[in-house]
């Protein structure tokens, strides 16, 4: 019905030739961002209504009575129904280390929380089916649960900033809510994400529809495709420097797909943008000293270039 109805703007209404660069480019686009803002707008609801059982706080509690491994786990899980950004990774650091969370646990959730979330799941099913969606959750957690586990592993405590081992940020009342108090957060919390993340699903489903509509396949199957050894590395490169969310990459990455991107590529370079950026670099090395943001960066992104090789060979 949605593609009906994107057919229909674009041929029938504006009049372009179905075929077309620009018709392609355009229905491309319709389609795309009415069908990401419904999912976006029905599952983030219903996911904030999980969220709110989990406040930063309860988090920080949970988090403290485990250790590494299982606390790795729980924490690459609690990343993918806990808020967190990059406005936040300083406070949020600060609680985990003063709460007495390991250091590897905690960047086991410093990487799930912005690459395993609602909105990457929400778009990835519905442009790439349940498979690639679960294949995406699944090999994100793996990656943070392993990253957490070797930085824990190196005991590099030493390199966090003096001042956040001696900041004590104390304990909070949990303010437990009714279930008509979670409908109202989950309400405002849809409408507050929506005003944030809709400049980038815009902007991604241009950049995607462009993409579609008027880069050559063979360009792209060339340059990134299963025949290149160096596609992997190149993706997670370009990724890195670039800030945005999953609302924005992952129309982008559907139109790389469709015009022959090998899919571990693909993943590869979404894992970069979402989970490695450098506003995150520069927020977080007020808490981390060189070193250890080095280390932390340098793990991740090896971790997602084997992901990518991986899937390369395997899909």
């Amino acid at each position: 019905m949605l593609k009906q109805f994107a057919d229909y703007v674009t041929f029938s209404l504006i009049g372009l030739k179905p075929g077309s660069h620009g018709g392609e480019a355009l229905d491309f686009f319709i389609y795309d961002t009415i069908k990401i803002f419904l999912l976006l707008t029905t599952i983030i609801f219903v996911v904030a209504i999980i969220r709110s059982s989990f406040p930063p706080e309860r988090t920080k509690r949970i988090l403290s009575h485990n250790r590494e491994y299982v606390g790795n786990v729980m924490a690459a899980l609690l990343g993918i129904v806990t808020p967190f950004c990059s406005c936040s990774a300083v406070p949020l650091f600060i609680g985990f280390v003063e709460s007495g969370v390991p250091l590897g646990v905690t960047f086991s959730f410093l990487v799930s929380s912005p690459m395993v979330n609602e909105v990457a799941l929400i778009m990835l099913w519905g442009m790439f089916g349940w498979k690639i969606a679960l294949i995406y959750i699944g090999t994100g957690l793996l990656v943070a649960i392993v990253s957490g586990i070797v930085i824990g592993r190196l005991k590099m405590e030493k390199y966090v900033q003096d001042y956040v081992w001696e900041m004590q940020v104390g304990q909070q009342e949990i303010e437990e809510l009714t279930f008509r108090d979670k409908l109202v957060y989950a309400r405002g919390y849809t409408r507050d994400l929506l005003k944030k993340i809709w400049p980038y699903v815009v902007i991604g489903v241009g950049l995607g529809a462009f993409i579609h509509g008027y880069v050559p396949q063979d360009f792209l199957a060339k340059w990134a495709g299963r025949d290149n050894p160096f596609a992997v590395p190149i993706a997670v490169a370009l990724g890195v420097p670039l800030y945005s969310n999953a609302a924005g990459v992952i129309p982008i990455v559907s139109a790389l797909t469709q015009k022959g991107m090998a899919i571990g590529t693909v993943l590869a370079f979404m894992m970069a943008v979402t989970a490695l950026s450098l506003p995150e670099a520069i927020i977080l090395s007020n808490v981390l000293k060189r070193r250890l943001l080095l280390t932390f960066f340098g793990i991740v992104a090896t971790a997602i270039v084997f992901v990518g090789y991986l899937f390369n060979i395997i899909l």
